[in-house]
């Protein structure tokens, strides 16, 4: 499973404490963990939300829905409405940097073409 998921072996067990998988755990008479297909599909899922940012509490609240089945689809499309718009925020105002930060490039790599860098930003000056 931790080869599946890219999840450590702790972070697959904190993922399971925290109530993340939305089907139980089932056991091997030696005591090891057996996932089922689709808890690694599940994971998968899980591992996007949170490196995307979602928190915790939101994707303990969107495990609980799912694993209680039915009936709920309006609050998990909220959250993950929600989530959705936190990550479209997220991704302008990382453009912004990204933009000032290829001008600055392109500044920098013309003066230092035209053997014309000192003096940039100088605080010496």
């Amino acid at each position: 499973m931790a080869g599946r998921t890219g999840l450590s072996v702790h972070a697959l067990r904190f993922y399971e404490r925290e109530g993340l998988l939305v089907g139980p755990v089932v056991h091997t008479a030696g005591g090891r963990r057996r996932y089922a297909t689709v808890d690694v599909d599940w994971l998968l899922i899980c591992v996007k939300l949170r490196e995307s940012g979602m928190p915790l509490a939101d994707l303990k609240r969107f495990a609980g829905l799912v694993r209680h089945g039915p009936g709920n689809e309006a609050e998990r499309l909220h959250l993950l409405d929600t989530h959705r718009q936190r990550v479209e925020a997220q991704i302008q105002a990382l453009e912004e940097c990204r933009s000032i930060i290829s001008r600055k490039v392109g500044v920098y790599a013309q003066h230092l073409a035209r053997g014309e860098a000192g003096g940039l930003w100088d605080p010496t000056a």
